[in-house]
């Protein structure tokens, strides 16, 4: 199950579930107040594999929890923000050149 970040577009909820993906967003789940450490402890305890984000200092911010949890990947999305039908399209071609494929314990940018 991934979650995405209050830092993205909530629709993305949407493209991420027709291409087969669980998902859900931190602000679904009432964490848009927890620390990044806590965020992340928080969703390893609630199932979750993989976090999509804009933060780019994400992983310096809860490396400690990071370091606790191995099984959870982070995957920073480097498309700039757009109004909602031009990101998706970004993220849909991206997509389809270069899905993103989440590793346990891993920290990467995509694309």
């Amino acid at each position: 199950m991934w979650l995405l970040d209050a830092n993205m577009d909530v629709h993305l909820v949407f493209v991420l579930r027709s291409l087969g993906i669980s998902c859900d967003t931190a602000a679904n789940r009432g964490w848009r107040t927890l620390s990044n450490g806590d965020w992340v402890t928080a969703a390893v305890d609630a199932g979750f594999l993989c976090l999509l984000t804009r933060d780019r200092l994400f992983g310096e911010s809860a490396s400690r929890a990071l370091r606790s949890f191995p099984q959870f990947a982070v995957d920073v999305v480097n498309i700039p923000q757009e109004p909602w039908p031009r990101y998706r399209e970004r993220f849909e071609a991206l997509w389809a050149a270069h899905a993103i494929k989440p590793a346990a314990g891993t920290l990467i940018d995509w694309p």
